[in-house]
């Protein structure tokens, strides 16, 4: 079929490509690839949209020569083969098995990702990533997918025994243990730069439960003991490919130190994230066994740990309740201290009071003799002077205040009125 590039415009802006190719024996992809070949535009689905609506909307402008001619063939559609139930079902059965790719984890999707936007590392030491809630992941970045592998493997084989493996919740009261990073337990310890170097952790223990026991988990790096030379304003392994290839010149002005660094291999620590129960066991791969290759026999192990944790997590309950029963009948006792000591404080401060009470009124009994004295001679002077003496004696009476004794007792605070006993 022949058209020009107008009539061609024209048909596509009167229905949707869908409806006008099979008009002209072929798909609606086919009518927009010869559109696109020809340069003939036409309008998108959203035209037809606000169309249907009764909405404005534009139609592109044809540009160029448009009596320009298009062949267009149409394309048969190939005939279906048609199969018997036989035919079909004999295919499903020759058909070979899918093979199956290795199963990930749900706690350890992202986590790749988010373990390696870490802060500033050194001589490849331990990961430090920013996100504090992960699973319990330590790793340098060489051995990184080693240990998500790992780790996989045992998650794994705990979710194949009906265990979730999962990050705690923050209201759990449960807490991650200090695990240590050196294959060799030595006395001191040497990681970082000035051997005082922090490693990173997460906020919250990876745990799972047995039955109503929880167990944590830890997978990481251990260090071992190498030698550092500094050489370039940097530490690099004795047995790195630089230090190895310099020039005995080279090395004239570096010197060397020991530093625990990651050594690749991996050691998985199961403990009692539970306050107060000290129990742990851990598994450390070595060159002839590794720790892949040991998850169903964590697993097993852990199993048969679940009565002794069970037996260790009562005895530290029964301890708490004996440790707080202990604590409130200190606390009791303590107030009872305070409040005799209190009450006896109140006694001697009620007491005191009074005897300066007491002692006021002798002092204001002298001058109100001083004032009944000074008032009885006033009467034996002559008048002018009386009028300005008795002026004086009233402004002197006013200065020294109330000097009738129920006023001093009506200030007087009783012991009670201090402080009341709370045990009597």
């Amino acid at each position: 079929m022949q058209l020009t590039r107008l009539e061609l415009y024209k048909r596509v802006c009167g229905s949707p490509l869908s409806k006008v190719g099979p008009e002209l024996g072929i798909s609606g992809t086919a009518l927009a690839a010869v559109c696109k070949q020809y340069q003939v535009p036409y309008p998108g689905s959203g035209y037809w949209t606000r169309k249907s609506l009764d909405l404005p909307a534009e139609l592109p402008q044809l540009s160029g020569e448009s009596d320009e001619v298009i062949e267009i063939t149409p394309r048969d559609p190939k005939p279906r083969r048609d199969r018997s139930r036989d035919q079909g079902s004999a295919r499903k059965t020759k058909a070979p098995a899918k093979t199956h790719r290795l199963a990930r984890h749900p706690l350890l999707f992202g986590v790749e990702e988010h373990l390696r936007k870490t802060r500033d590392v050194k001589n490849g030491e331990f990961l430090r990533p920013y996100k504090r809630i992960l699973p319990d992941l330590i790793s340098s970045e060489p051995a990184l997918l080693r240990a998500l592998s790992i780790a996989n493997d045992l998650y794994l084989a705990l979710d194949k025994e009906g265990y979730r493996v999962h990050i705690a919740p923050a209201n759990d009261d449960l807490r991650r243990i200090h695990v240590k990073e050196q294959e060799v337990e030595r006395k001191d310890r040497k990681y970082g730069r000035y051997h005082s170097g922090s490693i990173w952790g997460p906020d919250r223990p990876t745990i799972f439960y047995i039955d109503t026991v929880p167990v944590g988990l830890a997978l990481t790096e251990m260090t071992e003991r190498v030698t550092m030379r500094y050489l370039n304003g940097d530490y690099h392994r004795e047995d790195s490919k630089l230090i190895r290839s310099a020039k005995p010149w080279q090395l004239t002005h570096s010197w060397t130190t020991e530093q625990d660094m990651p050594s690749g291999r991996f050691r998985i620590v199961a403990y009692s994230p539970k306050n107060g129960v000290d129990w742990s066991v851990s598994w450390q791969e070595t060159e002839q066994k590794l720790l892949g290759e040991m998850a169903p026999e964590i697993v097993k192990t852990l199993q048969a740990a679940k009565d002794e944790l069970q037996r260790l997590m009562t005895a530290e309950d029964e301890a708490a309740a004996k440790r707080k029963k202990e604590r409130q009948e200190e606390w009791e006792r303590y107030e009872r201290r305070e409040d005799a000591r209190r009450a006896a404080q109140a006694l001697t401060d009620s007491q005191q009071q009074l005897a300066e009470i007491i002692e006021k009124w002798g002092k204001a009994m002298t001058v109100e003799r001083f004032f009944a004295d000074a008032e009885e001679r006033l009467m034996a002077v002559d008048e002018e002077r009386r009028l300005q003496l008795a002026e004086r004696l009233t402004l002197a009476r006013a200065m020294m205040g109330s000097l009738d004794p129920l006023d001093f007792i009506e200030n007087w605070l009783a012991p009670e009125e201090r402080y009341r006993s709370k045990y009597i």
